[in-house]
């Protein structure tokens, strides 16, 4: 059974019926394509298949596309507004595919302070090893960007939001600076998935997601996603994913697709429970910062209503002490937030971080929190737990 029937751009419509025209038995659920190979009624089918892009249908190994990859990767790339969308394992993994495709040895990476730790590592440590360099900013300035660029940057990597301190970027600024110097951008956009944020509107070539928060949004997955360019993803299917061989687990592609569904209506309620909750501890005699996008008094708060519709569960705070023994003991107290990194699903969660952005800034503790889906006061109750023990 199928059905004409175009989902718009309604993200709740896409979400729900984009890339599901076929009802194969009736079934309102896509099936699992559960398969390693598919075959092909005659040769040519197959070489056609083999020798043709990788971005062609019939898929014929599942190590580079699958129907059911298909399905959610056809959402999120019109989410994105990108030409194309690859899911993979994890965002790490969608993140290295992307910039090992913008560099080679030689290159250089430009990056801010505060990225998200593996990927600072990832350029640190691992793409040293083959002569690629990089320098870090602040990431506030695209001054600041233009200053340090030399003539063989390749990439300029943004997190905007950063992870700890969430730092914004001026995306529009550097994409028109990387354009005119032919560099490319790539951005991971988990924060604020393409309901709040659209990169690729804004001029950035490659945008990555961690899949496995908001988007999968039920802590039982890790998956990534790349969208960018039909011509840049070809070359990515011929190489970084077809050969490190990391695309996303059919089942895991399946519950992705479940996970999609409800996105809209969970970020809703992330934000608005986050927004509620930053507001009282922004309030707490104990607390010196918050850095939470939807404050009035984030120090960011033009860029972000210059650019992004809205905030989600995910923000940090620092208290007046900087004692990790005070801190941890504040964080051992909390019971509704469950000690854990990663966010985006069901359950809130407390990490604390030793952000030392760069040498020019002093280390200093963040206590993170992600704000599920159990109710506001339930949540402030339990930060009274926190404050509790400052006192005590």
């Amino acid at each position: 059974m199928a059905y004409a029937w175009d989902p718009g751009t309604d993200p709740l419509d896409i979400l729900a019926h984009l890339g599901e025209d076929d009802h194969p038995n009736g079934a309102v659920i896509p099936p699992i394509y559960q398969n390693s190979l598919f075959v092909f009624p005659n040769t040519e089918g197959l070489l056609g298949a083999l020798e043709g892009s990788p971005l062609a249908k019939p898929e014929h190994y599942s190590r580079l596309s699958n129907p059911t990859m298909d399905v959610v990767e056809q959402k999120i790339a019109a989410l994105e507004g990108s030409d194309q969308c690859k899911v993979v394992g994890s965002g790490m993994a969608a993140i290295s595919n992307a910039v090992f495709s913008t560099v080679k040895a030689g290159s250089h990476v430009v990056l801010p302070d505060t990225t998200y730790g593996p990927v600072r590592k990832l350029i640190e440590q691992y793409l040293s090893r083959f002569g690629v360099s990089h320098t870090y900013v602040h990431g506030g300035s695209v001054d600041e960007i233009i200053a340090v660029t030399r003539p063989e940057t390749s990439l300029i990597y943004l997190e905007s939001p950063t992870s700890a301190l969430f730092r914004l970027q001026d995306i529009p600024a550097i994409t028109e600076f990387a354009r005119s110097r032919g560099i490319s951008t790539i951005i991971d956009n988990t924060y604020s998935t393409p309901l709040y944020l659209r990169p690729i509107d804004l001029g950035v070539d490659i945008v990555c997601h961690s899949a496995t928060k908001y988007m999968g949004g039920h802590s039982d997955i890790t998956a990534g996603a790349i969208c960018t360019s039909e011509e840049r993803m070809e070359q990515m299917m011929r190489f970084e994913v077809g050969l490190f061989g990391n695309a996303l687990h059919p089942m895991s592609a399946w519950l992705l697709n479940r996970g999609l569904r409800t996105m809209p209506l969970r970020l809703t309620r992330h934000e608005a429970t986050a927004n509620t909750v930053a507001a009282w501890v922004e309030a707490r005699p104990e607390v010196s910062v918050v850095h939470h996008l939807s404050l009035e008094s984030f120090a960011q708060r033009d860029l972000y209503l210059k650019m992004f519709k809205g905030s989600t569960g995910l923000f940090s705070f620092e208290l007046k002490t900087d004692s990790r023994a005070i801190i941890t003991k504040f964080c051992d107290a909390l019971q509704i937030f469950q000690r854990g990194i990663s966010w985006g699903g069901h359950e809130s969660l407390v990490v604390p971080i030793h952000a030392k952005p760069a040498d020019y800034e002093t280390a200093r503790w963040a206590i993170r929190l992600y704000c599920g889906l159990e109710a506001p006061e339930t949540l402030i109750a339990d930060l009274e737990r926190g404050f509790a023990t400052l006192s005590a």
